[in-house]
This record gives structure tokens, C-alpha cells and sequence, in this order.
């Protein structure tokens, strides 16, 4: 078996450890980040070095930020009647570049998944009824969980708790594939689920 300079086959195995990063592609980073400049390289390992000191959780959505709250929570320009709930924060870009959504965003942090041991506690839910009972100006509250079993699990758990506080709920329509991930769905089907939403 061909074996590299141990720090490459650290680096190797570290890349490898990434989401859907098999051990070929690993390799093919390795070596490729070797032939870059010295000063490429080094900028990379600044930036997810500063990436993991500087970034946390806005307090109010959940949404990853240097700030909190963040620069969506924070913009007076944003619809404070309405809120979109995602499941995680790699949603909320795709949403957001939708030009007719211009409300806020709840992050939940996951998905509901009784067999994984993700139950109600892991995420973000009681701080979102926190959110909505106290504050008034908070009209609607668009489920946009992913289109699975337990995304349409977790859409309908929101639901019977948010339905009592007087709010409307909707849910993001079918213009999103079953099986599929809202950070690779186009603007145009993404627009589309959110002008086709309905109510719970």
C-alpha cells in the first residue's frame, strides 16, 4: 500500500472527515493544497481557524453569526410579522436570496428523529414559542423543514404547538422534491414553495 509523508496522510484522513469527502478526494485536496503557494495555504488554515473562533449563535434565531443578534434579526428593514423556520442554518442563504421572503428566520438545529435520539429538548423549539409569546407583531410562521419523514415529523409537531398562540401557520409547498436539502434547491423552485405555501 503507497504511503505519503505522515503529515499528508494526516491531512489525508482530517479532509476525509468532511461530508461527502471520500479518501480519493481527500488525497486530490491534499496534494492540491501542496502545490498551491505557501501563502494560499496558510490563508486557508487562518480562515477556518477564524471561522471557528469567531463565529457562534445569534441568541434570537439560532443562525450562525459573529454578532448577536445577527445581521438578519437586526435589520429594521426586515417583515417582523414573519418567521421561517429551517432546520439548519445552511438553509437559511437559500431562503434568503428568495427576493419575495424578506421576513425573519428561527434555525432549529436539526430535524426530529426519534431513532437518533433527537427528540423535542435537542432543539431549538422552546425558544421559538419563547420568541412568539412575547412578541406581538408575529402574524405568520412558514414551516420550511426539508420535504423527509421527519422534516413533515417535525413540520407537524410546530404546528400543534404554534396553532393555540393565534398565529398562522404555513408550510413551504411541494415545489421542493421529496428526499431533497433546501441549500440545493434553485431560486426559482424555492420561490415558487414559498408563494405556494399553506396553511396548516
Amino acid at each position: 500500500m503507497f504511503r505519503s509523508a505522515a503529515s499528508v496522510d494526516r491531512l489525508i484522513t482530517l479532509l476525509g472527515k468532511l461530508p461527502g469527502i471520500g479518501r480519493k478526494s481527500a488525497g486530490r485536496l491534499a496534494f492540491h493544497i501542496l502545490k498551491i503557494p505557501l501563502e494560499e495555504a496558510l490563508a486557508l488554515a487562518d480562515a477556518i481557524r477564524d471561522a471557528k473562533e469567531k463565529v457562534g449563535e445569534c441568541q434570537i434565531c439560532f443562525n450562525i453569526s459573529e454578532s448577536s443578534p445577527c445581521y438578519i434579526c437586526s435589520d429594521p428593514k426586515r417583515d417582523r410579522s414573519l418567521i421561517c423556520v429551517v432546520e439548519e442554518a445552511l438553509d437559511v442563504p437559500s431562503v434568503d436570496k428568495v427576493d419575495s421572503f424578506r421576513g425573519l428566520f428561527h434555525v432549529l438545529g436539526g430535524r426530529l428523529s426519534p431513532l437518533d435520539g433527537i427528540g423535542p429538548d435537542d432543539l431549538s423549539i422552546k425558544a421559538l414559542l419563547e420568541r412568539m409569546q412575547g412578541d406581538e407583531q408575529i402574524k405568520e410562521v412558514i414551516i420550511a423543514t426539508n420535504p423527509s419523514v421527519e422534516g413533515e415529523a417535525t413540520a407537524m409537531y410546530l404546528s400543534k404547538l404554534i396553532k393555540p398562540l393565534n398565529v398562522t401557520v404555513t408550510r413551504i409547498a411541494r415545489g421542493i422534491p421529496v428526499g431533497a436539502d433546501l441549500e440545493y434547491a434553485d431560486v426559482v423552485t424555492l420561490s415558487q414553495a414559498l408563494e405556494g405555501r399553506r396553511e396548516f
